[in-house]
């Protein structure tokens, strides 16, 4: 290419030309690789250092942390999926009760085929406590599940639901 009446001169871009590795060396602290984050935390909470927010790191902690919303969320609550969660709120006024009970085993095995058929229920256990207050009482529901596709143990999620009365 030829520049102002000059013949067989080259023309090169700033933006190709980089630096030499001599000059990188000691300049850049070279760390071992770190996992990328799959998902956030829930709750969500805000972090100061590198980020915005709480992440995971582990396919198991983000499938407890999504099998938790999933049986959290009632119906209507998840836009666009009516459908979506177990739906449990309507059940606690009959709470300790057999039919609360065989009723939330059945939504959230409906929940967790639907939505996260990897997920293998095990055991549901409720409890009831009353607390001294006679004007809220609570249930707990502790689910053991696995994720055969990770290899993991069995892993436990404890859930506390409140009933107003």
């Amino acid at each position: 290419m030829s520049v102002a009446g000059y013949k067989d001169r080259k023309v090169y871009s700033f933006k190709s030309v980089g630096e030499k590795p001599s000059s990188i060396q000691g300049r850049e602290n070279v760390s071992a690789p770190t996992k990328p984050p799959i998902g956030i935390k829930t709750p969500i909470q805000l972090i100061d250092e590198g980020g915005f927010f709480r992440m995971h790191f582990e396919n198991a902690d983000q499938i407890a942390d999504n099998l938790r919303n999933l049986i959290l969320t009632n119906h209507g609550e998840r836009l666009v999926h009516y459908d979506f969660g177990a739906n449990l709120r309507s059940l606690t006024f009959n709470l300790g009760q057999e039919e609360f009970d065989n009723e939330a085993i059945l939504r959230i095995k409906r929940a967790v085929n639907k939505y996260m058929p990897y997920v293998s229920l095990e055991t549901f256990v409720s409890f009831v406590d009353n607390n001294d207050l006679d004007a809220i009482a609570t249930v707990g529901i502790r689910i053991t599940y696995k994720v055969e596709a990770l290899n993991e143990t069995t892993r436990v999620l404890e859930i506390i639901l409140y009933a107003g009365g």
